[in-house]
């Protein structure tokens, strides 16, 4: 067991509740206070402790993983010194002190997750990619691991179609785990190209390049205005705005985590 430093003001519990907010997710748990989730075939254990979290096992393979879960890559003081100019986040970051927004740990499940995710509620979503991870997933003791790209590119559409996708999406799905695509090599390029080469594969819009680069790679600029949620979030706080993709610039070089805390105003207002 060890123990990972977390600046500090953090709120576990506000901060991971998106894992249960919509529906059980089967490959990151929420269990008696925990949260648990497989890594290299090991579950993993992370619990609220005073300074950080206490990670249980520990080693160099799950700390990149965890890292990811807690959202540390955002550096959340310059922010809260930006917010500070615009009344909304001002008072977001009043109300979340220990807010932290958590990032997608793998890549393949952050696009598989938006694919789901296109044009149904969130807990619909949220269904559906349970049965997907129950299906091809391996179980551990609370979670079970999200299935390997290998295995989605082994499995026949009609298997998808059982679990909830339509034949659209069961296309896109199998279309991904299938094609050649370097997310190693994806992370090292900048955000219009990034968004170039997964929206050149069909299934991937606008949409879910927005939310690769925003919850995936966590970078600073990223800003899903074709989002229900956000653009509901933004004309509901502001009024005067006519174009959300625009009305990103307000936001700018913190477009990500003006999203996040915005959606987070918006669903405890």
């Amino acid at each position: 067991m060890a123990l990972l430093l977390v600046p500090q003001p953090y709120d576990f519990d506000l901060s991971l509740d998106r894992f249960t907010f919509w529906g059980v997710d089967r490959a990151t748990v929420r269990y008696e206070g925990a949260l648990y989730r497989v890594v290299d075939g090991r579950e993993v254990r992370i619990a609220p402790a005073d300074g950080g979290v206490q990670v249980e096992p520990f080693d160099a393979a799950i700390e990149p993983v965890v890292r990811k879960l807690l959202g540390l890559q955002f550096d959340l003081p310059p922010f809260d010194a930006f917010a500070q100019g615009d009344p909304v986040l001002a008072e977001a970051v009043r109300r979340f002190p220990g807010f932290r927004p958590p990032l997608a740990p793998d890549p393949f499940e952050a696009l598989v997750s938006s694919i789901t995710a296109q044009q149904v509620s969130l807990h619909a979503a949220f269904a559906v990619r349970s049965r997907l991870i129950e299906r091809f997933g391996v179980p551990a003791e609370h979670a079970v691991a999200f299935p390997a790209r290998e295995r989605i590119g082994q499995a026949r559409e009609e298997e998808l179609r059982a679990l909830g996708f339509s034949r659209r999406k069961a296309e896109y799905v199998l279309g991904l785990a299938r094609a050649e695509l370097d997310f190693d090599q994806l992370a090292l390029l900048p955000d219009g190209e990034v968004k170039a080469r997964l929206t050149a594969l069909r299934g991937l819009g606008e949409w879910s390049a927005d939310w690769f680069l925003a919850r995936y790679l966590g970078r600073p600029e990223a800003w899903p205005a074709g989002d229900l949620g956000l653009r509901k979030a933004v004309l509901s706080f502001y009024p005067d705005v006519t174009d959300v993709r625009a009305a990103g610039e307000r936001f700018r070089p913190f477009q990500n985590l003006s999203a996040h805390y915005l959606l987070a105003a918006l669903r405890y207002q």
